[in-house]
């Protein structure tokens, strides 16, 4: 228990429900997504929600049955009620990470762009905070802020309901439904994050790259970042499919159920110096190299799929400068040309 994070948690709870009701279809919204999903964190120890309670009337059964303290925010004319709400919870907030030292994390559940100073003041007394909001209600700065947010359409639980149709007059060739959209990405894209972060954490660190690192610092480059986002249950079978695609290699790491990751020393990297050098061979046909401007689309007309950063590699060049570092080519500066020339003699 010692070893658990303390978690307080803070709902704005008229931004949430309002936020599921007028860009969620009308649904209503439910705490225990949000409370199944912070148990697999650590142990809530606080549980707040502030509103005015006059206009919530079941939702107060619903957090009340989830041992939520309701904090009443009396109704007024304008914008100061919202206002009173905001600096009550953040006063609440600060107060909380002066006089409780064992909480580690906080959760603020809101979309609003106003608690932003909020959390920038609590990562600053080295707490973590993780924010949770609807997505088409939550201002574009409070998710780069935090250290990780979740939205809540995507938690697991929470069911979308279909928007209807509006009803017009049938045209004369009826078209097919189209089914809602699901949150899927690229797997390729995912990749090449992967790569490029194994990559820049193995140069940056001195001890190994374990699962749970890269997992916090993907976290810290995208506190959005989810890998059920991708199709996948677990981080851990994420891992597992990129390890079978050759993009990583998985080791057993100093802790069960946290492997090492690290790229792979062969395979795809010694086939991609090996087009390389065929690619500047085939286009050397003097001695004076080929330079480095245009030379990618060349490799790509070879091998379509070619991409350095599923390598791991930022930048062409710095894929071009291991290659050499390897000696499947010879990379130099040449001031005439204004460019990089490579040869493989």
């Amino acid at each position: 228990m010692d070893q658990e994070d303390r978690i307080a948690l803070f709902l704005d709870y008229e931004n949430l429900a309002l936020g599921a009701r007028d860009h969620l279809g009308g649904m209503a919204f439910d705490f225990r997504p949000i409370a199944d999903a912070l148990a697999e964190r650590g142990r809530v120890v606080v549980r707040r929600a502030y509103a005015d309670w006059s206009f919530f009337d079941e939702d107060r059964r619903m957090l009340t049955r989830s041992h939520v303290e309701l904090i009443e925010m009396p109704q007024r004319m304008g914008a100061s009620r919202k206002n009173a709400a905001d600096i009550k919870m953040a006063v609440d907030a600060m107060e909380l990470a002066f006089e409780r030292e064992y909480i580690s994390t906080f959760v603020l559940c809101t979309g609003d762009s106003d608690f932003t100073p909020l959390v920038h003041k609590l990562r600053g007394l080295n707490k973590r905070v993780i924010g949770v909001g609807v997505e088409q209600s939550t201002s574009a700065l409070l998710p780069p802020a935090c250290d990780e947010f979740l939205y809540y359409d995507r938690l697991e639980g929470v069911e979308v309901p279909a928007t209807p149709a509006r009803r017009t007059r049938p045209p004369q060739r009826q078209p097919e439904p189209v089914p809602p959209a699901e949150v899927t990405r690229d797997t390729d894209t995912l990749a090449v994050l992967v790569a490029q972060t194994v990559a820049g954490l193995q140069g940056s660190s001195a001890g190994e790259v374990t699962a749970s690192l890269l997992k916090r610092t993907l976290l810290r480059k995208d506190p959005t970042f989810s890998e059920s986002d991708y199709g996948f249950r677990a981080f851990g079978e994420l891992l597992r499919h990129l390890a079978e695609r050759n993009v990583i290699e998985l080791t057993e790491g100093p802790a069960k159920g946290d492997p090492e990751v690290a790229l792979p020393e062969h395979g795809d990297k010694e086939v991609a110096f090996a087009l390389l050098r065929s690619v500047v061979q085939d286009a050397n046909a003097g001695d004076g190299g080929v330079a480095l401007s245009g030379l990618k689309n060349q490799v790509r007309r070879v091998r379509p799929d070619f991409s350095e950063k599923k390598l791991g590699y930022r930048t062409f060049l710095q894929f071009c400068r291991a290659a050499a570092t390897s000696g499947a080519v010879q990379l130099r500066w040449s001031p005439e040309v204004d460019d990089y020339l490579l040869t493989t003699a």
